[in-house]
């Protein structure tokens, strides 16, 4: 499946790709029309389609630059949270994607830490489970040990992602940190 917003393209239009050779039986959620091989009723959405397809297009002819800056960025990032000490990355150095680092501060609960970072897009879990209260099952699944589940937080970086912004988030976090200890 595809997602437009996913790459700066417009919210709301997306794609799914069906493999013809496997036998895959999929249901329409909706009733009406017959469009897309009975899968969905009305009108496509011209602009919409459009808008995807530039947004693809460029972010495949983008790719490879923009992946080595976010993952510099990303460095950068890392470098500067990790002075404060007792910060440890969830997930592997290098097999990763770059434009997210999850960490956990030792010593810091991540839902106390977060009115601290009001001024930046960070979040303790995914979107999907914000809210709930529960540790991570990914982390849980990769191990990462019982006092840390609940002092991981996740940094999304993209494509407008500046070197200020890092620095910014550097010093606000370890200023943070360094406080919440203390306490």
């Amino acid at each position: 499946s595809f997602s437009a917003h996913k790459l700066y393209g417009p919210k709301g239009v997306g794609a799914l790709y069906i493999n013809q050779q496997r036998e895959v039986k999929l249901q329409s959620l909706f009733k009406g029309g017959r469009q897309e091989q009975g899968l969905r009723p009305g009108t496509l959405a011209t602009h919409q389609i459009v808008g995807m397809g530039a947004a693809f297009a460029l972010a495949q002819q983008e790719f490879v630059a923009d992946n080595a800056r976010i993952a510099h960025l990303s460095e950068c990032l890392w470098q500067g949270i990790n002075q404060v000490g007792e910060v440890y990355l969830n997930g592997d150095a290098v097999a990763r994607a770059p434009s997210i680092l999850n960490v956990a501060f030792a010593g810091v609960e991540a839902k106390t830490l977060l009115p601290a970072l009001k001024d930046m897009a960070v979040a303790t879990g995914s979107a999907c489970h914000e809210g709930s209260g529960a540790s991570s099952h990914v982390l849980r699944g990769i191990g990462l040990e019982a006092r840390l589940l609940n002092s991981s937080i996740r940094f999304s970086l993209g494509r407008f992602t500046t070197q200020e912004e890092i620095n910014f988030v550097v010093e606000k976090i370890c200023g943070a940190v360094r406080i919440l200890r203390k306490l």
